[in-house]
């Protein structure tokens, strides 16, 4: 499986599952199911991998106030680091 995202909603509260391996190509997906929610929910337990964008995006998503869950260890390390540079 490339990438799957998937939205519910309960509430006020939407929950964005991702699983698979979320790259550059699936960030214009995932900002459209994360966008317009008063309380935002990522569920990542079944994300298998991420590249630098997929890791970039979940840090900006997170900063703007969503909550992730799920996250495993590996990629919560990648998420959680400072990271490259910016130019």
């Amino acid at each position: 499986m490339e990438c799957w995202i998937g939205v519910t909603t309960e509430g006020e509260r939407r929950i964005v599952r991702v699983a698979g391996r979320l790259s550059l190509a699936h960030i214009p997906e995932m900002r459209v199911a994360c966008a317009e929610s008063p309380v935002l929910e990522i569920d990542l337990t079944d994300l298998v991998s991420a590249d630098m964008a997929g890791i970039e995006a979940l840090r900006r998503i997170r900063a703007g106030g969503a909550t992730l869950v799920g996250t495993p260890g590996y990629i919560r390390l990648k998420i959680d680091s400072k990271g490259p540079p910016s130019e």
